[in-house]
Formats: C-alpha cells, sequence, structure tokens
C-alpha cells in the first residue's frame, strides 16, 4: 500500500508541472449539437436550457446530452465560453448523463425522488488521465438508479458540487487518477461513498450506508453515519450537527410553470432535509424573478430590475458588467443556472449587497477583468453594524477566477462586511494554468477577507493569491473545513516577504480578534521557481491556536530547497522535499 500511495503521488507531482507549464486555449469547441436540440431547447430561460418531459424520446434525449458533453469535455472546454443547463421535470427517464465543463444538471421536482434517472449521471476522467481539473459542473435534485456495477461515478475537484441527491446504490468520488477535493450536501446515499485518491472532501447533512476512504483531510458536518475521529492516524473531522444551515434554493416545476423554493432555516441538523416527504413552503414565482440573458442584459438593465424589486435569474452565458450590481431590498434572491460568468469591465466589482436582512447569492462564477478591481463581490458597506441573526444572507456555489480564461486582476475577490453570513462552498482561485497567468499578470493579493462578525463557513477552498489566501479580521467566525494552496509562483523568496515574516500564512486571524473556531484546515505547497522559505501556515493570537482543530500542511512539489518552518505561529511541524507531511490536532 506504501509502494502504491508513493507511485500515485509521483504521478501527481508531474501532472501539477504539466499543468503549471501549459497553457490552456479559450475557443470554445465546434462540436455541434443534435439534430433535435431545437426540440428542447427553452429559449425563455435562456439559449442554452433544455428541458426534458419523460414522455419524450430518450433515444434523443441521450443524442442531446451526448453531443453537449462532446462540446464540454476536452481539455480545449476548461475555459470554453459555453454554459449549459439541463433540466428535467418529474418522472422517470433511461439515460447516461455524461457531465463536462459548465454542465449543470437539475431536478425540477420538490423532492429529489421526484425526477429519477436509471442509468448513471456521471463525471470522468476526460482529459489528462485525472480528475484533477474536473471544475465547474454540478448536479442538484434527482434520484439516480446506477447500471454500470451499482456505481454512480463523480470524479471530480474543485467547484463541482453535488447537492440534493438520491444515489440508489454506490457513490464513487474519482475515476482515473488523483482528485484533489469537493463537496457534497444534504444526500442520501443507499450504498457505499468510495473517496479513493481524493485528497481532502467536504460533505454536509448527508446520509449513506459506508463511508470508505480518506487521504489528507476529510470532513463531516451533520452527517449521521460519518467515520469515526483518530485524528491525525486517521484523517476525518466528524462535526455531529450543522450549527446552522438553510439549505440552497432549488428551482421546480409544476402545472402552473417554473417556480424557486426557498428552504427554511436548520439549526443544529443531521441528515439531509427532504428526507421523510419534508416540503420548503416558502415559493417564489418565476415572474418575481428578472430572467436575465446574455447579449441582451448590461449592468443598467440588470440594476433597474433590482430597483423594481425584482429577484435574479442569470441564465447561461457570459456577461459583462460595466457597472456594480447593487442589491439594496433584504431577501432578494440570486440565483445563477447554467454556470454564469460575471466579469467586471472597469474595475468595479461585480455585485454589492447592502447590509441587509436575508439575501441569497447561488450558483455564479465571477471572474477578473483586465483592469484591476478593488474586489469582486462585497457583502455588506465597510463598517456594517446590524445584526441579521434571525434572517442571515447566504452564498452558495459561488466560484471566484482570477486569470484562466483571460488575463485579470484584483486587490481582493470577495470582502464580508456584514454580520452573520454564511457561505456553503465557495471557491477562490488565482490561476495557476490556463491564459493571462504569471506572477505581474493575475495579480491578486487575497482569496477571502472577512471584516463581520458572527460569519460561517461551510467548505472554503482558496488557492494561489499573493498575499493571505483567507485574512479574518471579525470576531466569532466558523470555518468547517478549508482547503488552501500557497502561490505556486513567487519568483524569489524575497518577492514573498513582509515585515521581517518570511512567505505569508495562508490562514491568517488578526491580532485583535477575541474569538475564532475552525476545524479541518488543511494547507499545500509547491514553489515552482524560487527556494521559497515560509515562517507560518497558520497565524492567530496565540490565545485562539487551540480553537484550530485538525490541521495538516503538506509538501507537494517544486524547488527542493523551499520550507514551511511551521504548522501554526512558529509551532508544529515543517515540512519540505525530505518531510513532506506534518499534522497538529
Amino acid at each position: 500500500m506504501k509502494r502504491k500511495g508513493v507511485l500515485l503521488e509521483l504521478m501527481f507531482f508531474l501532472f501539477l508541472g504539466i499543468q503549471f507549464c501549459s497553457s490552456q486555449s479559450n475557443n470554445s469547441s465546434h462540436e455541434t449539437l443534435s439534430a433535435n436540440s431545437e426540440k428542447y431547447r427553452n429559449s425563455s430561460l435562456g439559449e442554452n436550457v433544455f428541458v426534458f418531459e419523460p414522455g419524450m424520446d430518450m433515444k434523443e434525449i441521450q443524442s442531446l446530452i451526448d453531443s453537449v458533453f462532446n462540446r464540454q469535455s476536452s481539455g480545449k472546454s476548461e475555459f470554453s465560453k459555453n454554459r449549459y443547463a439541463l433540466l428535467f421535470k418529474p418522472g422517470k427517464y433511461n439515460l447516461d448523463v455524461k457531465v463536462g465543463y459548465y454542465m449543470q444538471i437539475l431536478g425540477l421536482g420538490e423532492s429529489p425522488e421526484d425526477v429519477v434517472i436509471v442509468g448513471a449521471v456521471r463525471s470522468n476522467t476526460t482529459h489528462n488521465n485525472s480528475v484533477l481539473t474536473n471544475f465547474w459542473r454540478s448536479t442538484e435534485n434527482l434520484t439516480v438508479i446506477p447500471t454500470t456495477d451499482s456505481t454512480n461515478i463523480w470524479g471530480v475537484s474543485q467547484a463541482a458540487p453535488m447537492r440534493r441527491v438520491y444515489i440508489r446504490g454506490n457513490l464513487q468520488l474519482f475515476d482515473k487518477g488523483y482528485a484533489s477535493g469537493g463537496f457534497l450536501a444534504d444526500s442520501k446515499i443507499d450504498g457505499i461513498v468510495t473517496s479513493g485518491p481524493q485528497q481532502q472532501w467536504f460533505s454536509r447533512n448527508t446520509q449513506w450506508g459506508k463511508w470508505s476512504g480518506g487521504n489528507w483531510n476529510m470532513m463531516f458536518v451533520g452527517v449521521p453515519d460519518a467515520p469515526s475521529e483518530n485524528w491525525p492516524a486517521k484523517p476525518f473531522t466528524t462535526i455531529k450537527e450543522t450549527p446552522l444551515i438553510r439549505e440552497k434554493p432549488y428551482l421546480t416545476y409544476d402545472k402552473k410553470g417554473f417556480n424557486v423554493k426557498i428552504p427554511d432555516l436548520k439549526k443544529n441538523s443531521i441528515g439531509p432535509g427532504w428526507l421523510n416527504h419534508t416540503k420548503d413552503k416558502k415559493t417564489l414565482q418565476l415572474s418575481d424573478f428578472y430572467l436575465v440573458k446574455p447579449g441582451i442584459d448590461n449592468s443598467e438593465s440588470i440594476n433597474s430590475a433590482l430597483e423594481k424589486g425584482k429577484n435574479l435569474l442569470f441564465t447561461p452565458g457570459i456577461y459583462s458588467l460595466d457597472k456594480s450590481l447593487k442589491v439594496t431590498r433584504k431577501g432578494t434572491v440570486i440565483m445563477g443556472i447554467g454556470m454564469p460568468s460575471l466579469m467586471p469591465l472597469n474595475g468595479n466589482s461585480v455585485l454589492e449587497i447592502s447590509d441587509v436582512d436575508g439575501v441569497s447569492v447561488c450558483g455564479i462564477l465571477i471572474d477578473a477583468g483586465s483592469i484591476r478591481s478593488e474586489t469582486l463581490l462585497q457583502v455588506g458597506e465597510p463598517g456594517s453594524r446590524r445584526s441579521h441573526e434571525p434572517d442571515p444572507a447566504f452564498l452558495y456555489d459561488i466560484f471566484f477566477r482570477v486569470g484562466g480564461p483571460a488575463q485579470g486582476s484584483a486587490s481582493s475577490c470577495m470582502i464580508i462586511n456584514s454580520k452573520n453570513v454564511f457561505a456553503d462552498h465557495i471557491w477562490l482561485w488565482r490561476a495557476d494554468h490556463g491564459n493571462g497567468v504569471g506572477w505581474d499578470k493575475n495579480r491578486c493579493a487575497n482569496g477571502l477577507i472577512v471584516n463581520g462578525d458572527n460569519v460561517t463557513v461551510y467548505g472554503l477552498f482558496n488557492e494561489h493569491f499573493q498575499e493571505y489566501q483567507t485574512l479574518w479580521n471579525g470576531n466569532n467566525g466558523r470555518v468547517y473545513f478549508y482547503q488552501s494552496e500557497m502561490p505556486y509562483d513567487p519568483p524569489t523568496a524575497d518577492a514573498w516577504k513582509h515585515d521581517g515574516i518570511n512567505g505569508y500564512a495562508s490562514y491568517k486571524v488578526s491580532d485583535n480578534v477575541k474569538s475564532h473556531e475552525a476545524w479541518g484546515i488543511g494547507i499545500y505547497n509547491v514553489f515552482y521557481n524560487a527556494p521559497v522559505i515560509v515562517d507560518n501556515a497558520i497565524e492567530t493570537p496565540v490565545g485562539l491556536e487551540n480553537k484550530i482543530h485538525h490541521k495538516i500542511i503538506f509538501w507537494l512539489n517544486g524547488n527542493k530547497e523551499s520550507i514551511v518552518k511551521s504548522i501554526i505561529n512558529g509551532k508544529g511541524g515543517s515540512v519540505n522535499n525530505s518531510n513532506r507531511k506534518a499534522t497538529m490536532d
């Protein structure tokens, strides 16, 4: 087993080197869609939204799904401009749904059991003999009865959530080669969930028959059948209950048409919220939403809709915004279907949310523009003081990119100034491969800055920024699971120093913070160019050191003289070429 593990790691290191040095194309695939695609297109929800019914011809549906996948499955598709949403009305389907880049698979029932797919909804290895770059895809609100060895394969890494899904069989979270982390929530798996070579994984409010496997950092929150903790002998962190969550809003269809369901707040919850025929009572009609469409809408039209009290539903596409979108009404819902991308044109932010109650933002990508922005998403104005405890804001499945599709820059990706904000699955990524990538090209200091009190994050993925990946200035913060890679590309050790300190901690809790707690903190490093020295992977006030639970740092690859000297505040083991892993309670 040890020999096999070493071989897999060596393969992983080689792949990282190839990825870092390669340049990905930004051209869309020219694969054509099937001849019957127009029959299934729903133009009211967007040019690339297809809606299926169980009485339709399964062969035609399969042909259309395959043609979309063929467009979205190659290495060139990683930074494609295509976006797709495939929607299934309640009923039973016999299909093999292959999921590629920028494909979202959505059931339209009130329960995941209302839409049943016999076959598969799967994400497999399609290039580079790995799923390390299987990003930007999702599946939600349906049941899968797997027909291949009773196992559904969902081989993914970042930004590929599986939510509100019922697998009547087994679930495999990998395919070929390495996988580097993912997100599973509000789901049920009858059989075994096998993590295999997944390096880390976050699961919340999910029920299964058994969990198998685990490498570096596997976290379970509100999961009744989670593995028992025995850190660091086993890489498991288990929190019995999810303290507070409102599950992600979801699209449904009934005789009256499309609706959006808003789940209730749940306190101290265990397992998926839809079991036992539990139904979400709050419903918004599609008429309550402004349907945002690419090539038609801009900052002016979208802000006008917000001023009129509309919620927003972004249909699949790319949106270039010359001004910030201003959310000032409490309870506003902003949804994306089909992985829409928003990008600033003039150094503006993309989205500014006022210090108001109950806003929900879900399912969008945000790309930095060529003109540097101070931040891309802001929640609450600087100095926000209001409590939102009875009706907090929620951010779901929001994925930031600085570089990758094209050169871009920002000072930070997201700043949270408001109190009582919850984030449920966030990936902030300064690109390490793709277009516009380089130390002096895709500039960005910080992924996440938190200034507000009582902010909670479930599943924080934050990678490659040029100073602190995460900077926490507010009190009573909580983070459940953290995955972070330091930047690959500091040109010299001196270029990555500050105030007499070598390097920047990935996870920084400021000196004035009185209370903060985090669980399952994984920080990894690859320094290709220079023998970089990092004093601390984590920095906190001394009194909070024991509030950072289950910490791991790992030296992956790169310059053999590089070193991370301590896990937290000069304490804990170091990692380097000869001692690659260190852990602390």
